[in-house]
């Protein structure tokens, strides 16, 4: 009986632990801004070549943006978007390529379509290999 008691006060505490850290999470998560914004997307390719577009836009994600401008082609998941193809350059899975999000150089830590964007944002898109 006691064992029990135990055991299901442990679960009790990590779901309130849980349910914490996600409302954490939740109130402190980047917010998309809204109205009309300009970014720019820097494209870094495998042969380390690079390609600046200026996007003129009212999305609140990226993905949003580079799908409608073109820049880059994927595969819709449960993540989210996987972008396989940018700037007409595609990830090859057997080179162990992919394509890295960043702002202003720092990683972002979400996908494409849940990076919200603010006016002025610089992001780059860089072929990367694992």
């Amino acid at each position: 009986m006691k064992g029990n008691r135990k055991t299901l006060f442990a679960l009790a505490a990590l779901a309130a632990v849980a349910a914490l850290m996600l409302g954490i999470w939740y109130f402190t998560r980047p917010q998309p801004q809204a109205g009309a914004k300009t970014v720019v997307v820097e494209v870094v390719h495998s042969d380390s070549s690079s390609k600046e577009f200026t996007c003129h836009t009212d999305a609140q994600y990226l993905g949003e943006v580079l799908l409608a401008e073109g820049l880059a082609e994927g595969e819709t998941g449960p993540y989210g978007l996987f972008i396989t193809t940018v700037d007409g350059e595609t990830a090859q899975d057997s080179l162990r390529q992919w394509w890295c999000i960043t702002r202003g150089g720092e990683r972002v830590d979400t996908g494409a379509d849940t990076t919200p964007i603010a006016d002025g944002d610089h992001f780059e898109l860089t072929m990367s290999t694992y």
